[in-house]
Formats: C-alpha cells, sequence, structure tokens
C-alpha cells in the first residue's frame, strides 16, 4: 500500500469516476485503475462498485475512506516538518480562491508575495468558495482565499480578511431602476439572476429573505458574479453584487430592512502543518 494509490482512492470517491479522477492527478486511466487493483487486493475487499462510467463506494469503500485521509494528511504533514526544517520559504503552495477574491482582491496581495517570495512556485486554482473549503478539508489545497463560511466544518479554521458589502443592483432600464429603495414585496415579484444554490452568497440571501416570508423568482443561475452583472445590465432581472463591482452599466436599489454582507478571508485545516511559504502567504493578508 502506498501513497499513490490511497490518492487515486481519495480522487475517485471525489469525481465519481476513474477516468475524471484520472485526469485529475494526470495520469492514465489504465494506470488508475491498477492501482486501486492492487489497493483492493492487499485490502482483500473491493473498494468500489462500476456502474457504467460511475464508481461509488462499497461500504468497505466508505469505511475506509476517512483512514485514508487521515493518513494522506500524516503524509503532507511529514512532508512539510521536513520543509520547514530548511527555515526557507520556498517549494510550492497550492492555493485555491474564488473567481471574484482572485479578480478583485487578490492581485496586489499576489504580487507583493512573488516579488518577496520568488522561490516560491504557485499553484493558484480557481475553485467555488465551498470546492474551496472541501478541497482544504480534505487535504488536496493547503489553503483557499475566499467567501468565508458561516459555519465552516470542524476541521476549518477560517479567518476574515476583507469585509465584503453587498448590494442588489439592476440594469438602468430596468423596471426597478426608477426608485431608490424598495421593499422585499417589491423585489422578489421579479426575477432574479443569482448564484447556485449551494453557494454562500445564494445561502446569505435565502436566509434574509426568509426570515421576512419570502421565496426568490430566480429565472438565470450561475456562480460567476461578473457573467450575473452582464446579464442584469441588460434587464434580464436583479443580481446581488460586491459593493466593489459596480459602475455605471448597473442601478444600485436598496432593500428596506435588508442589509446584506459577506465575509472574504482564508482558510487551512487545523491538523495540516502548515509550509513556510503557506505562513508567508498568510503573513501577509493578516497585514491588511
Amino acid at each position: 500500500m502506498d501513497e499513490s494509490q490511497l490518492k487515486a482512492f481519495v480522487a475517485i470517491n471525489r469525481y465519481g469516476s476513474f477516468t475524471a479522477a484520472a485526469d485529475s492527478l494526470y495520469i492514465t486511466q489504465p494506470a488508475i485503475s491498477k492501482r486501486i487493483a492492487a489497493l483492493e487486493s492487499q485490502l482483500g475487499t473491493p473498494l468500489f462498485d462500476r456502474i457504467g462510467r460511475n464508481a461509488r463506494l462499497t461500504e468497505s469503500g466508505h469505511q475506509l475512506l476517512p483512514l485514508v485521509e487521515k493518513m494522506l494528511l500524516s503524509f503532507a504533514n511529514l512532508r512539510q516538518s521536513a520543509d520547514n526544517m530548511k527555515q526557507q520559504v520556498s517549494g510550492g503552495l497550492s492555493l485555491g480562491t474564488s473567481h471574484h477574491v482572485g479578480l478583485h482582491r487578490l492581485p496586489p496581495v499576489l504580487r507583493q508575495y512573488t516579488d518577496q517570495y520568488p522561490d516560491v512556485e504557485l499553484a493558484l486554482h480557481f475553485v467555488d468558495s465551498e470546492d474551496g473549503v472541501n478541497g482544504v478539508e480534505s487535504g488536496q489545497l493547503e489553503m483557499a482565499i475566499i467567501t468565508l463560511p458561516t459555519m465552516p466544518p470542524k476541521s476549518i479554521s477560517a479567518t476574515p480578511v476583507w469585509d465584503d458589502p453587498l448590494t442588489v443592483v439592476v440594469g438602468n432600464m430596468h423596471e426597478l431602476a426608477k426608485k431608490t429603495a424598495i421593499t422585499v414585496e417589491e423585489l422578489v415579484a421579479y426575477e432574479a439572476i443569482l448564484p447556485g444554490v449551494s453557494t454562500y452568497t445564494r445561502a446569505l440571501l435565502e436566509e434574509k429573505l426568509a426570515l421576512s416570508g419570502h421565496k426568490l423568482n430566480v429565472g438565470l443561475s450561475t456562480n460567476f458574479l461578473e457573467t450575473n452583472k452582464m446579464m442584469a445590465s441588460i434587464g434580464l432581472g436583479w443580481t446581488i453584487l460586491p459593493e466593489t463591482m459596480l459602475d455605471d452599466s448597473v442601478r444600485k436599489i436598496e432593500i428596506k430592512n435588508i442589509h446584506l454582507r459577506r465575509i472574504l478571508g482564508y482558510v487551512t485545516h487545523h491538523d495540516m502543518t502548515l509550509s513556510n511559504a503557506t505562513k508567508a502567504m498568510i503573513k501577509l493578508l493578516d497585514s491588511i
């Protein structure tokens, strides 16, 4: 049993197929099949049910998964501890970030970081905030800079960096553009363009509206705020945006008695030994 077999096992569970998991690990499908076959042989039990192109954990696989994740975390901690002994800020940093944070908040931080630590090989992964948390939780990412969850998993440490006020906007030709403040009743009468139901931003909005006894009328849904802004600007509905994204293409609308804001920051794993490269990034973020 070796680390490559364990990584293959976790990847197949995450992606739901041998082919997708092989792509994520940059190996061939036969190679990942061979690793799982060897692991199943060593353990004496099947770990996946193959149903068409999909793979699903067996009962034994479900029991093994948390143990494998802990083993992989231990491998990662061993490597990081060895690297940290060098007292150098070098090596690789696998960093997840949401599109909004990566485009609107991180550029000056990344510029300063790469200037100060040129020996670090930075691997930047654009992910939804929810996937960033999952990536850190599973050990695939060392840290993620994202919209913070209101209730992070117990294994995750979430540190605020930026306050991010949100506002409702419409296109300049939308019926609501004639008003500066409206009630929730007026808002939900019109179609919305919003992030997906699984996102932290959507959950925040739905929680606020649920408290006032209202439901959303969602016509379009995409997790890319820039896309939502564009569609709102041409009159397809209202959307919710960070105030930092506002310009002349959209009109800000105040919702009476509703105030929205989210917190952007970074997440790390409580049990993961952080590399010197990660500690240096955290030091920059904490100084903002």
